[in-house]
């Protein structure tokens, strides 16, 4: 009697697979890992001028970065062109203010925005979101004396950032950042 026997297969030579795509769940939790880890966060040079940052290794190829703010830094109003992705403060306390709306991506260069579009979060120490493909935003540390670091991790890794400025409900296109430039 002849025993059934499973075909061989030659593993050295079979394709890896394709890496799966971190879902905004899964970039949260490493956020809120990483924001935990006492020691990286504590090793993280401050500068008392500007922020500095280090880059991670995020999940499944996503962009990741622990980022040190001073008192009074912000980012600019921003989006993350076309990523998606999250951030937790992971000491002191950034707030953010977003838009409700989704903007255009493309073919304009200003904007009159309606009113009811703001929002405003405060986000403590172990806080943060997560945000969809179209987010604009801006954050920033509104402490007169007081450093914040925060983890931020983004799929796909940025391709660019569009930047904004904004007077009163006109919102106008300033610069599109690409990967090569920060």
């Amino acid at each position: 009697m002849l025993t059934p026997r499973r075909p061989q297969t030659d593993t050295a030579s079979a394709p890896a697979p394709a890496p799966t795509a971190p879902t905004a769940a899964e970039l949260l939790d490493f956020a809120r890992r990483t924001a935990a880890d006492t020691d990286l966060v504590r090793n993280l040079p401050l500068d008392p001028e500007g922020r500095t940052w280090v880059r991670l290794e995020g999940p499944g190829g996503a962009e990741a970065w622990l980022i040190g703010w001073p008192p009074g830094a912000e980012t600019g109003w921003h989006d993350h062109g076309g990523s998606y992705g999250v951030f937790v403060t992971a000491a002191g306390e950034l707030t953010e203010q977003s838009l409700a709306v989704a903007l255009p991506s493309e073919g304009w260069r200003s904007l009159e925005l309606a009113e009811g579009l703001d929002r405003s979060r405060v986000l403590p120490e172990g806080k943060g979101r997560a945000f969809g493909r179209h987010h604009v935003h801006q954050v920033e540390n509104r402490s007169p004396s007081t450093h914040a670091v925060s983890v931020h991790a983004y799929y796909p890794p940025l391709p660019l950032i569009r930047r904004y400025s904004r007077k009163g409900s006109t919102f106008r296109l300033e610069l599109v950042e690409r990967p090569e430039e920060w």
